[in-house]
């Protein structure tokens, strides 16, 4: 059992950042895969960022160089530092985890356990 708790969201303007994190409960953190997915108003979820238990990282291309994400296994959590930010990144942002093949990193099905999510809210 994983339990996965963000931090991090708030209100931004347009052009700022924020950084996301993910804090996990159990001793086999390095073993999950962890991904971020978000929801706006009225969207489906869907794929931001995942970072296999290898340490290979894939992005949606809607924040590739914007986003970045990275894990620190010794803290048992999963960071996304978000730049450049733009009022259409404005969701709820969710953590998950999950053991999965890489080709299914970026399929939310894929995971098992999820955060309770926070909201990012970016201003124009």
């Amino acid at each position: 059992q994983v339990q996965l708790v963000e931090s991090g969201g708030g209100l931004v303007q347009a052009g700022g950042s924020l950084r996301l994190s993910c804090a996990a409960s159990g001793r086999t953190f390095g073993s999950y895969a962890m991904g971020w997915f978000r929801q706006a108003p009225g969207k489906e979820r869907e794929f931001v960022a995942a970072i296999s238990w290898t340490g290979s990282i894939y992005y949606a291309d809607s924040v590739k160089g914007r986003f970045t994400s990275s894990r620190d296994n010794a803290k048992n959590t999963v960071y996304l530092q978000m730049n450049s930010l733009k009022p259409e990144d404005t969701a709820v942002y969710y953590c998950a985890a999950g053991q999965m093949r890489a080709s299914s990193l970026t399929d939310q099905r894929a995971y098992n356990y999820w955060g309770q999510g926070t909201q990012v809210t970016v201003s124009s």
